[in-house]
């Protein structure tokens, strides 16, 4: 299933009309929720660790180049071979380039969001390499030939029958069964195999430290142990702006991670990773390579306020308590990202043309930027962007692809010929008087928007009748 965010308005009725998938976010959300509630459950701590959190992404984020030029420098030092990507289409030909120098058919990946914005699978797909998920959530989705729905947990939106049916389709041998302990180990018992024939391990990257060259995984599967060590080649694939400035910034953000994400203290399996193995070393892949990419977050960087987008950390809270969400999953927004994150990093990955109603898609209740970890103000960067979206850059900035894309000369009109008559008191009176003596002529239903609400029915006398009856 691929969705497209032009399709935003039609997907998300289907995915309304949906009940068993509304049921599984519905259980799933509350669940998260839940967790995150008692994880910070001293408001003080919260306030505090968001503070920090906040202020150590804006100071790696305002010295970004440079962090980035000492990032290569370091890591270089440790062996590890550094890319630069400008676009999803130069790093899937250094992919390419990368696996076929080792004459490799088989790649094992580790959860990624980054290779799922670049379409890794579907790219090597076309150079005869298969890229083989060993997410247990991600696996899911690739059996199902989807894409994930959350950026923590790809399948969550699916429940233990749908997998179990998935299994009995694809895994030889496999005896249907409901049992959630026997359904994750028949995917472990799948993907371990798959470790010891691999050619390449890919992984993401949840912090890169500029000063010691060290690239942070955090997982809780030890998939993506096993995708950084087992094989001979790890190729490590991020987003600039990860890229954090001292190894005493990560601990903060981990901690914040963590907690705003599945309400843990800490996860099960922390990798630092600083370099191939060593001659002295019995384990260890014996090339390793980070892939940086750009893909629109330069366009982001440039301008001070959409900056704040790349504070984010991916830890998908704004998404499990968004009312939106909650309702039509991820896949409604037909984008890598989705939920309110999504809503302000797609439009710089895909251009405003193509998601311009992904902003609007808000109800702006504040909830989400109330719990992100890192304080990214998502419901004014969602006002810029329906600004964006139909206006003309601002003097100075730098536009987005597909600026002013939702823009309608009709719109237009009817806004300048609302300022106008709030400018002159005779026309706004002669306006209002109108109104109030027409409105019975307004139709009882009112399209989409009455769907959902009652519209509420006018009143039999006006105020001002109201008023002068009482002073009689």
């Amino acid at each position: 299933m691929h969705n497209q965010p032009q399709y935003f308005h039609p997907q998300a009725e289907a995915a309304l009309a949906d009940q068993e998938l509304r049921a599984n976010f519905r259980g799933a959300m509350d669940y998260l929720r839940d967790k995150r509630k008692t994880a910070f459950d001293d408001a003080d701590e919260e306030s505090a660790i968001r503070d920090r959190s906040e202020a150590i992404r804006q100071r790696c984020l305002s010295k970004l180049p440079e962090l980035l030029e000492q990032l290569e420098t370091n890591c270089i030092a440790n062996g590890i071979r550094v890319h630069w990507a400008e676009n999803a289409e130069q790093a899937n030909t250094i992919f390419t380039d990368i696996i076929q120098s080792h004459g490799g058919t088989l790649a094992v990946k580790g959860k990624s969001m980054v290779s799922e914005e670049i379409e890794l699978n579907a790219a090597m797909a076309k150079e005869g390499i298969t890229c083989l998920e060993s997410d247990m959530g991600e696996y899911i989705v690739q059996l199902g030939r989807e894409t994930p729905s959350h950026i923590i947990m790809p399948a969550i939106h699916k429940n233990k029958r749908q997998v179990a049916d998935l299994f009995a389709e694809h895994v030889p041998g496999f005896e249907h069964t409901l049992d959630v302990d026997t359904l994750i180990q028949t995917g472990r018992r799948v993907l371990r195999e798959k470790y010891r024939t691999a050619d390449v391990g890919v992984s993401g990257v949840n912090f890169a430290v500029a000063e010691t060259g060290t690239l942070c995984l955090v997982e809780n599967e030890g998939n993506g142990r096993m995708c950084t060590t087992v094989p001979e080649v790890h190729i490590a694939i991020t987003g600039i702006e990860k890229v954090v400035e001292f190894l005493a910034d990560v601990p903060p953000l981990f901690s914040a991670l963590t907690r705003s994400a599945t309400g843990q203290m800490i996860t099960t399996y922390f990798n630092m990773i600083s370099g191939p193995r060593k001659d002295d070393e019995l384990d260890g892949p014996k090339e390793v390579h980070l892939v940086l990419l750009d893909n629109g977050r330069s366009q982001a960087f440039a301008d001070e306020e959409l900056r704040k987008t790349l504070q984010c950390i991916r830890c998908g809270a704004c998404m499990n308590h968004c009312p939106v969400y909650t309702r039509i999953g991820g896949h409604a927004y037909g984008t890598v990202y989705p939920g309110p994150i999504g809503k302000i990093i797609s439009p710089h990955l895909m251009g405003l043309d193509a998601t311009q109603d992904l902003p609007t898609a808000s109800s702006l209740c504040g909830a989400c930027g109330e719990v992100c970890p890192v304080r990214i103000p998502i419901p004014e960067l969602l006002q810029r962007l329906r600004h964006e979206a139909k206006q003309e850059p601002n003097p100075g900035a730098l536009p987005l692809r597909g600026q002013k894309a939702a823009a309608s000369n009709t719109e237009a009109f009817i806004w300048r010929s609302f300022a106008l008559a709030t400018r002159q008191p005779a026309l706004y009176r002669t306006m209002t008087w109108c109104a109030t003596r027409l409105r019975r002529l307004i139709p009882s239903k009112l399209g989409p928007w009455t769907r959902c609400r009652t519209a509420p029915r006018p009143a039999a006398k006006t105020l001002r009748e109201l008023m002068a009856e009482r002073n009689k």
